[in-house]
C-alpha cells in the first residue's frame, strides 16, 4: 500500500487574546491530536457539522495554517522540512467559493500561469501548451483565458479553480466543499468531472463536505469529525448504512431523504461543547443517549468494529 498522505498526532489550537497584560487568556481547540493515512489514488471523505474542524484540518494540510503540534507527511516527505515549491507540486487546494478564490484583477491566463512560473519555472511556450492541455481536460474553451473571474458562472469558475490546482501538477487535491455553492445540476457535472480527472491523472482526493449523500457517492472511505476529533472511520458504503458511533447515526438520521418525513433525530442537545473549556471524556457525551459514567470521564480511542470500520465509542450502535 502506497501512502499519499500521513498525519501523526496533528493538532491545532488558537490562542484567545485579552488576558492579563494583553497575553492569551486561553486556547480554542480546533483540531485535537489526529492520526490518519490516505492511500494513493483514494478519495477520503471528511464530514461533520460546522465547527468540527474540517476546514482547519484542510488548511494545515496545504500549509495555509501551521500545526500546533504533530506531523504531516506528503508521499513520505515531512511538510516541516519540505521546500515550499516542491510541496506545492504535490498538494493543492480547491476552495469552496470559486469566484472569491480567483484574483479579480488578473485574467484567467495570468491566474493559470502563476503556478507554472513559480513552481515549474516553465517558459512561455511550455506554459501555453500545459494550459491548453488542462483546459481541454476540464472542458473549458481557451477563449476564456483572456477574461476575468467575474465573467463566469459558479460552475465555470469552479472548473477554473480545479484547472489551477492541476496546473501545479499536484497529485493530491484538497476539495473543501467544492460543490456546495453550485446549483444541483451543476454539482453533478463537477462531480463527474472530478471522477474523470482522478482516473486520467492518478489523483488522490480529500473531499470535505457536510452533504452526506455527495460524500458517500464520491468517497472510498469516510472520516467523521466531531469537535476536532475523528470519531468514526471506514468504507463509505458502510459508514452511513450501519454507523457505529452515535454521532454518525445522528448525522445520517438528520440528512433529508426524498419520501421520508422529517423527524427530530435522537439526541439530548444540539449545541457543540465549549472549545475554550472542552469537556472531559467523550466530547459527545452530553448529547449522546447512550452515554455512561465512563464516557464522561475517559476519552475513547478508535476501536476496531470488526467490519472494516473504527469508532471512538464505548457503547457503539449497530453491533452484532
Amino acid at each position: 500500500m502506497t501512502l499519499a498522505l500521513r498525519l501523526t498526532e496533528l493538532e491545532k489550537t488558537f490562542p484567545l487574546k485579552g488576558g492579563l497584560f494583553g497575553g492569551p487568556r486561553g486556547h480554542v481547540h480546533a483540531v485535537n491530536p489526529t492520526s490518519l493515512e490516505v492511500r494513493q489514488g483514494e478519495t477520503l471523505g471528511i464530514v461533520g457539522e460546522s465547527g468540527c474542524g474540517k476546514s482547519t484540518l484542510a488548511r494545515m494540510l496545504v500549509g495555509l495554517l501551521p500545526p500546533t503540534s504533530g506531523a504531516i507527511e506528503i508521499e513520505g516527505e515531512p511538510l516541516s522540512r519540505a521546500d515550499p515549491a516542491a510541496f506545492g507540486r504535490k498538494i493543492q487546494y480547491v476552495f469552496q467559493d470559486p469566484i472569491s478564490s480567483l484574483n479579480p484583477r488578473k485574467t484567467i491566463r495570468q491566474i493559470m500561469e502563476a503556478p507554472l512560473k513559480h513552481l515549474h519555472k516553465m517558459g512561455a511556450e511550455q506554459r501555453a501548451a500545459r494550459i491548453s492541455e488542462i483546459f481541454a481536460a476540464v472542458n473549458l474553451r481557451e477563449e476564456f483565458l483572456e477574461r476575468y473571474p467575474h465573467e463566469f458562472s459558479g460552475g465555470q469558475a469552479q472548473r477554473i479553480g480545479i484547472a489551477r490546482a492541476l496546473a501545479a501538477q499536484a497529485r493530491i487535491l484538497i476539495l473543501d466543499e467544492p460543490v456546495s455553492a453550485l446549483d444541483v445540476s451543476v454539482q453533478a457535472q463537477v462531480l463527474n468531472l472530478l471522477a474523470d480527472l482522478k482516473t486520467e491523472f492518478g489523483l488522490t482526493y480529500l473531499f470535505i463536505s457536510h452533504d452526506l449523500a455527495v460524500v458517500e457517492a464520491v468517497s472510498d472511505r469516510v472520516a467523521v469529525l466531531y469537535f476536532g476529533s475523528v470519531v468514526e472511520l471506514g468504507p463509505a458504503e458502510r459508514i452511513f448504512a450501519r454507523p457505529h458511533h452515535p454521532y454518525t447515526k445522528l448525522l445520517a438520521d438528520s440528512a433529508p431523504v426524498v419520501g421520508r418525513p422529517l423527524t427530530a433525530p435522537e439526541a439530548k442537545g444540539t449545541e457543540l461543547p465549549n472549545p475554550i473549556d472542552p469537556p472531559s471524556g467523550c466530547a459527545f457525551h452530553a448529547r449522546c443517549p447512550r452515554a455512561s459514567e465512563k464516557c464522561r470521564q475517559v476519552t475513547p480511542e478508535l476501536f476496531d468494529m470488526g467490519d472494516g470500520t473504527q469508532a471512538a465509542c464505548y457503547h457503539p450502535v449497530n453491533t452484532e
